[in-house]
């Protein structure tokens, strides 16, 4: 008797600043699904969420391809679970604070991991330049609370360029993150996992010299960036990067996978931030690593589905 395939709902698209990273993403998963085992149906949550509700009673589990806002921060996993829908990921909780770089921070720093010196910046009471060179010194990072892919991101190395950094994290978010700037090698490590979790082998990521840092264009600019994996480090610094990983995983309240990335100075690893919902194009960063680890693109989805079908 032939095995009934799955009914798997691809989620791509959506409304956020990542949409078309999202939908080119979604192309390649869809791509790479193994179309023996799954029936594929594909809805756009900037268009297609009626359909998806009408449709959720035969949708065995979805893969959520989105980034950003309504993606990634727990609002269509809050959809998919009062819909019965089981998921790729982490749930509301892990998503929204995972999303959120300040309180990821702080979570951080509960669980003991180093991460860069910061302070919060409020539009409604700005902090004047003098205070936060005299808490951080120069050059600091300037990030909206919420974004990813370094949308409205900016190094500051000037005092008088402060003012401007913040007027473009403001127009994202109401608060943003100032960190110190912490020179160094930049590394990311996946997770993959419910109860039991497996650490990927670590990538260093080189930006080209036309690129300051691994900015929005670094990150999706065909040959902008060299990615090594594994990671040109020691076995002591692979070892601990993995286990911060794993700790920033559970402090976030992850499920299923995530990548955290890391700044690498001197022998001093830096906490920066985990993604509940990393690239999934067969040459992003966490497919690429799972390759490393001997998981096709193809079996990553496999396994991120049955994950999602865990109780």
């Amino acid at each position: 008797m032939e095995k009934k395939k799955l009914t798997v709902a691809l989620l791509a698209g959506g409304k956020s600043a990542e949409r078309e990273i999202s939908l080119k993403s979604g192309e390649q998963v869809y791509n790479a699904l193994d179309k023996s085992k799954y029936e594929i149906r594909r809805y756009d949550p900037a268009s297609d969420l009626p359909a998806l509700a009408r449709d959720s009673a035969g949708i065995d589990a979805a893969l959520i391809i989105l980034h950003g806002r309504l993606g990634e921060d727990g609002t269509i996993q809050g959809m998919l679970d009062l819909l019965g829908i089981p998921y790729q990921g982490s749930g509301v909780l892990g998503s929204a604070i995972a999303m959120n770089k300040i309180l990821s921070k702080q979570l951080f720093v509960q669980a003991g991991l180093q991460t860069p010196p910061y302070l919060v910046a409020d539009r409604a009471n700005p902090p004047d330049a003098v205070s936060v060179i005299d808490a951080l010194g120069l050059p600091v990072v300037i990030k909206p609370e919420h974004e990813g892919s370094s949308i409205g991101l900016t190094i500051v190395k000037e005092k008088g360029k402060l003012a401007a950094a913040f007027e473009t994290a403001w127009e994202f978010d109401r608060r943003c993150l100032v960190e110190k700037y912490i020179p160094g090698v930049e590394i990311t490590a996946g997770v993959l996992g419910n109860d039991d979790l497996i650490p990927l082998p670590l990538i260093e990521i080189c930006p080209g010299e036309a690129y300051e840092f691994f900015d929005y264009t670094a990150k999706y600019t065909p040959g902008a960036t060299s990615e090594i994996c594994p990671a040109r480090v020691s076995p002591e610094i692979t070892a601990c990067a993995q286990d911060m990983a794993l700790r920033a995983h559970r402090a976030l309240h992850c499920r299923g996978y995530s990548r955290t990335d890391f700044i690498l100075s001197g022998k001093d690893l830096y906490v920066l931030e985990t993604n509940t919902i990393p690239g999934m194009t067969a040459t992003s960063l966490f497919p690429q690593a799972a390759s490393v680890a001997g998981i096709s693109f193809s079996e990553l989805l496999d396994r991120l589905i049955a994950l999602a079908m865990e109780k």
